[in-house]
């Protein structure tokens, strides 16, 4: 992960083409395709364009910034058969405020860390205090 944190700093931000100059040119890179573009070329004069040399290394490459492997989980069954070591949960963006918070506490009595709670600790206790934390999340 240090090694990942290392090399994003070191590349560069590729912007498109002439965005600094043009505002009709918006800023997200596309690929340069003049004839004579020396992006296109690949010269030292031209912008730096996406290539393979960049990547991240292999073994971090598609963790999350945690270190943990994104799992999506919309039940309580989906928890079975994951490794709370090496996983975080994510609970689905369809869930609503009780079952979500049902799942936020099944998931930290399991041990498992959760990327997104979705709702802050002030509402979350709000919401503990008016449910007295007895949902039942049986679907």
């Amino acid at each position: 992960m240090e090694l990942r944190r290392d090399i994003n700093k070191k590349r560069p931000s590729f912007r498109r083409v002439e965005s600094w100059r043009m505002i009709r040119v918006k800023d997200p890179w596309r690929k340069a395709i003049g004839i004579d573009s020396q992006t296109r070329k690949k010269t030292k004069t031209g912008v730096k364009s996406p290539s393979t040399g960049y990547r991240g290394p292999k073994k971090v490459r598609g963790l999350h910034p945690s270190g943990y492997e994104e799992v999506t989980v919309e039940t309580v069954n989906d928890f079975e058969g994951l490794n709370k070591k090496n996983q975080a949960v994510k609970i689905a963006s369809k869930i609503g405020g009780k079952k979500r918070i049902a799942l936020i506490d099944y998931a930290r009595r399991r041990g498992f860390k959760v990327l997104n709670v979705g709702i802050s600790h002030k509402e979350m206790e709000k919401l503990e205090a008016l449910l007295d934390t007895s949902v039942d999340i049986e679907d």
